[in-house]
């Protein structure tokens, strides 16, 4: 397989086996330069196998593998070069300034980017003479990244970026990969937080048994499996008694806990000093439908519907659709 050249990464047909099992069946992954994709999948999905295998670490059983051209079970020093890897819960031992650790990085490679600007990429320029034990966490995860990008590589793997994070340093951790965009290198990552592939990711990849089960965006995803949206409204705007017979039945249709709600926290609850707001909700495919009916209903009883709010299934749902999987930790 030569590899295309506007793929990073193309996988076909890869095969991983240990002894009588097989972790990876068959998987077939393209990548695009530049594109940040989420790698996704449960215990023992084949996840990390599948990525080891593409960072060279790990050989395969079978199958076409190029990254950046290469294949890396055939890898050279220059090759390595041209990639980047961020392990999970990276730390750095010894009592050195943050500039320090980059600087004596950067003496691994050829070309390096000057140790000012690596800092200055990940958002660490303030912070250039901070000894790595007083960094934060969020400080901590912009170092791996700045020792990932300091030979200026075309791809990065991130591994779990944000483990263990608190919502303040995840943030700082997110602003930082997102910015790696702006340097046009290409990011596979792996993460067990549904939010994070959503708001980092152009793509996602999920990985269940050993095979690729669904590829493409958030929204794409949620297609493939017809994941219900759900629309919800204030029963005090429009009373269920008075809708359409057919939105009747689907309510009593549908579980109790899926039919009244309590919302708080909205700017209309909060000026009721967030008392309990009955929401009857409907979970649908056919959202424009059922809004026009709930809309229509509403004229006919002569109200006004803004408390209408349509939600979307999450990326959550949509993953425990694909893998059948009920916890989101980290996978082989």
């Amino acid at each position: 397989m030569s590899g295309e050249a506007h793929l990073a990464i193309e996988v076909t047909g890869l095969h991983k086996r240990y002894g009588e099992v097989e972790a990876v069946t068959g998987v077939d992954l393209s990548v695009a330069i530049g594109e940040v994709v989420a790698f996704l999948g449960p215990n023992g999905a084949g996840k990390t196998t599948t990525v080891e295998i593409l960072e060279g670490l790990r050989t395969r059983t079978s199958g076409d593998v190029q990254v950046l051209g290469v294949d890396p079970a055939e890898a050279t020093a220059n090759w390595r070069e041209r990639i980047g890897v961020v392990l999970q819960g990276a730390k750095h031992e010894g009592d050195f300034t943050a500039a320090e650790i980059v600087t004596m990085w950067s003496a691994y490679y050829r070309s390096p980017r000057p140790t000012p600007e690596v800092l200055e990429l990940v958002g660490l320029a303030e912070a250039a003479g901070t000894r790595t034990r007083r960094l934060s966490g969020g400080q901590q995860q912009r170092l791996a990244v700045a020792l990932a990008l300091v030979g200026d590589p075309e791809l990065v793997f991130l591994d779990e970026p944000t483990t263990g994070f608190d919502p303040a340093a995840r943030r700082e951790a997110w602003q930082t990969i997102d910015g790696l965009r702006s340097l046009g290198v290409t990011v596979l990552l792996t993460t067990h937080y549904m939010d994070e592939a959503d708001q980092l990711a152009d793509r996602i990849a999920v990985i269940s048994r050993g095979r690729i089960v669904a590829d493409g965006t958030a929204l794409e995803l949620a297609a493939q499996v017809a994941m219900p949206s759900q629309i919800s409204w204030d029963a005090a705007e429009l009373s269920p008694g008075v809708l359409p017979d057919r939105l009747r039945d689907l309510l009593r249709g549908q579980d109790a806990s899926m039919r009244s709600r309590t919302a708080v926290g909205t700017a209309a609850v909060e000026r009721q000093t967030e008392r309990q707001v009955e929401r009857p909700a409907l979970a649908t495919r056919d959202v424009d439908e059922v809004v026009r009916e709930l809309l229509g209903a509403a004229e006919a009883a002569g109200t006004r519907l803004d408390s209408l709010a349509v939600q979307p299934p999450t990326l959550e749902d949509t993953y425990l659709a694909l893998t059948g999987d009920s916890s989101s930790g980290d996978g082989s």
